[in-house]
């Protein structure tokens, strides 16, 4: 009778992990379609006439999108469910998509890269309870790790899928969006299967604006900890809206492919980065991960100063996971030294704070390329950010994040 008990719960323990699993999947597909425009924009640049000032605005937009969304129904989920909200965040994502097959001119790919926001805005919160909500008991860690690698995964393999799309078929343009709508009709078939894990859920017009919320005792640790993160999301939006411009230019590397690569290899070494402050521990990961920001900076300044693909390669990969650690890092450190009533409102606070890293600088290098160029504009972006992530750092040696979290 123990026996049969142990397989009964052996079978229901892999029955959650598979559905932790697939709950992983569908954030990924959502996730993924945020980032699948960015090997394309030099061909919306050709097709178009836009300038490089405008492509940095197209990409801005996302952000915007994923901010409002953050501060308006930011907790939809914990008062409607979870699957609603994620199967919004799908349907955001397939007219993201439709306005990008449609695009002839500017006005569809703006409105594709604000639903694009929206999705996420909705999609980030929502998958990551789910993911947790559906684990295995007692296997937290876990569902942290799956949570992670879902958002970062899907993040880079948008860019990798059409990246490949682009320079091996012949609808560089449209074949992307129609694999994107496929994966999601696919999605929503999964998402139909899985169970609702919220029980006391409220009508629609029960959601109410989640106010950013920053209390005294959190203060100290904030301010080095959301530097940090600005830094490194200004540096994945460099990376995600300007390299292929770069690339193509300074280094004549025009094989789409390569450039969704190297854009993908940002986010995947943000993965590994946030998977070893298990590791290292959060006090460590903080001003470690500034030092490796520093040096991903650093590594993609000399790609700049002396148009070498390898160094651009190696920024991509160091900066990454300096991102992944700083942001994970940043992410425990403000969430344990936040009372637990005003936890959801700091961590609100803190990804506003990185999405408008991946917004503001995007649109200041765009301004800048115009008086500077591409290599002049990006090295007075790495020489902000680089004195922002050096003062984090400095302040962090001084006084450390608690070590708890």
């Amino acid at each position: 009778m123990d026996r049969e008990r142990r397989g009964r719960l052996r079978c229901l323990l892999a029955g959650a992990g598979r559905r932790c699993l697939l709950a992983g999947a569908v954030f990924a597909v959502c996730m993924a379609g945020t980032t699948l425009p960015t090997p394309l924009y030099g061909l919306y640049q050709e097709k178009f006439g836009f300038s490089e000032l405008t492509v940095t605005v197209v990409y801005a937009v996302y952000a915007f999108g994923v901010i409002g969304v953050l501060l308006l129904a930011g907790n939809a989920s914990d008062t409607v469910g979870r699957r609603p909200v994620l199967l919004w965040g799908l349907g955001l994502a397939a007219a993201s998509a439709v306005c990008f097959l449609s695009a002839t001119g500017l006005g569809p790919l703006y409105a594709g890269r604000l639903l694009s926001g929206f999705s996420a805005g909705l999609c980030t919160g929502a998958a990551t309870a789910y993911v947790m909500d559906l684990a295995p008991p007692g296997d937290a860690a876990r569902a942290t790790l799956v949570a992670t690698a879902a958002n970062m995964g899907g993040l880079g393999c948008g860019p990798l899928l059409a990246g490949v799309l682009a320079q091996y078929t012949d609808r560089p343009l449209y074949l992307p969006f129609a694999v994107h709508l496929v994966l999601i009709a696919g999605s929503a078939a999964v998402l139909a299967r899985l169970p609702e894990t919220v029980t006391d859920r409220g009508p629609v017009g029960a959601v109410r604006p989640q106010r950013p919320g920053l209390p005294p005792q959190v203060r100290t640790v904030f301010g080095p900890a959301a530097a940090a993160s600005f830094a490194g999301f200004a540096l994945f939006g460099v990376f995600t809206s300007v390299s292929p411009a770069f690339l193509a230019r300074s280094l004549d590397v025009t094989d789409h492919a390569v450039s969704g690569l190297v854009v993908a290899l940002a986010f995947f070494a943000s993965i590994a980065g946030q998977t070893a402050v298990g590791r290292i521990g959060v006090a460590r990961s903080l001003p470690l991960g500034c030092a490796v920001l520093l040096a991903g900076l650093t590594l993609l300044a000399g790609a700049l100063r002396w148009d070498l693909l390898a160094l651009v390669v190696l920024s991509a990969v160091v900066g990454g996971a300096g991102q992944g650690m700083t942001f994970r890092g940043a992410l425990s450190a403000v969430a344990a030294a936040s009372p637990p009533e005003q936890r959801a409102a700091v961590i609100s606070t803190l990804f506003v704070v990185a999405y408008t890293g991946i917004s503001v600088p995007v649109i200041g290098v765009g301004v800048l390329v115009g008086p500077l160029g591409l290599e002049g504009a990006g090295l007075v972006f790495i020489a902000c950010m680089a004195v922002l992530v050096s003062l984090a750092a400095a302040y962090l040696l001084r006084r450390p994040v608690p070590a708890k979290g």
